[in-house]
């Protein structure tokens, strides 16, 4: 290799671990002690045995949320449905909060006409702030499921598990000491049974399931919650139909 080659690639390397240790050291000062301590715990978890080995140590948390936009981390959760259930969809209890936010003036048009949200109405209906509902949901989450494990299933599922985490990084806490970090969705369960209408409608329909209001101040996560433990119930029901009209089952 020649001299200036050398050099020069020499320079190269120096450059690329001056770069990599400057990131690295970015890395941990961006991170707070709470947060280090978030992900130790997130990647020391013990294995545990899957549902299809020990159903009855798992539980599901139908979780539903309302907001005031589409964008997680600029729009905010305005309140929260939790239904706790078997894995056959036996509801255990259910818990719904509302929340204040802390940008009101960011809530979207699209949002309002969905939900009604507004500040004033909210904190007259005692609305939570936002580190007190983290506590709430923790504080039901440890009441219902004791020591069993938990699968957060929702409807539309990277929706609600966004703005579910913005909720408690907010309170530098993280569902995943809540949750196991599998997310179960509602449309993914009704394709594998080739259900492709991604609203329910068919299955609702069949199954003559009750929607939740579409008023918006009566459209809350606790409704939305509650209607996907229907779906959840009749997707169940039409699996166990489909298999008993396979020949020889």
């Amino acid at each position: 290799m020649h001299r200036n080659d050398y050099h020069n690639n020499y320079l190269t390397v120096k450059k690329y671990v001056f770069l990599a240790s400057l990131t690295c050291l970015l890395v941990c000062f961006s991170c707070t002690d709470s947060e280090v301590a978030i992900i130790a715990g997130m990647e020391n978890k013990e294995s545990i045995s899957h549902p299809s080995e020990s159903p009855k140590r798992w539980l599901l948390a139908h979780v539903d949320v309302e907001t005031t936009g589409l964008l997680p981390g600029y729009h905010e959760m305005i309140d929260i449905g939790i239904v706790m259930t078997t894995l056959d969809g036996l509801i255990i209890d259910s818990l719904f909060l509302r929340i204040q936010t802390t940008h009101p003036d960011r809530l979207s048009p699209g949002a309002k006409a969905v939900n009604a949200y507004d500040a004033a109405r909210w904190s007259q209906l005692g609305a939570l702030s936002p580190s007190a509902a983290v506590d709430s949901i923790t504080s039901f989450h440890q009441r219902v499921a004791g020591n069993k494990h938990v699968l957060m299933v929702a409807y539309n599922s990277h929706f609600d598990a966004a703005f579910f985490d913005h909720l408690f990084r907010s309170a530098s806490k993280t569902w995943r000491e809540l949750y196991y970090y599998f997310i179960l969705d509602i449309p993914s369960m009704a394709w594998g049974l080739g259900l492709q209408d991604l609203n329910s409608a068919w299955i609702m329909d069949r199954y003559q399931i009750e929607d939740e209001p579409h008023l918006a101040e009566q459209h809350t996560g606790i409704t939305g919650a509650m209607v996907n433990v229907r779906i959840y119930r009749a997707l169940l029901q039409y699996r166990q139909e489909l298999v008993a009209a396979v020949p020889g089952t």
